[in-house]
């Protein structure tokens, strides 16, 4: 999968690991790491729906982003590139379809 990211400072800071390592600890980093792999190593998001730790649509104001469970309560957020994305016929993002990807950043979207 192709991934962008939204900005440039955090595209900086997930491609240097001194950077990540800074802003979000050893564990974290290593945590992101590995998901920002496995999104590059996936054709299409669906490839993502049996991977240990949860990947799932938003709600509410957050309709059309994503989620992927880092170390609790931290999440990696993103959304489909495309605009708009597609779309299934329930109205949830068709995984399928979904091969790039914007990067939004990570946090606590509990909190």
């Amino acid at each position: 999968m192709d991934i962008i990211f939204s900005k440039d400072k955090l595209r900086k800071e997930f491609n240097t690991e001194k950077l990540l390592v800074k802003r979000h600890g050893k564990v974290r980093a290593k945590i992101i790491d590995r998901r920002i792999s496995q999104l590059r190593a996936a054709a299409v998001l669906d490839d993502l729906r049996n991977l240990p730790g949860r990947c799932h649509e938003l709600r509410g104001d957050r309709a059309g982003q994503l989620s992927m469970d880092l170390d609790h309560p931290y999440r990696l957020i993103f959304k489909p590139t495309d605009n708009p994305p597609p779309i299934r016929r329930d109205g949830g993002i068709d995984w399928t379809k979904v091969s790039t990807i914007t990067i939004l950043g990570v946090e606590d979207t509990h909190g």
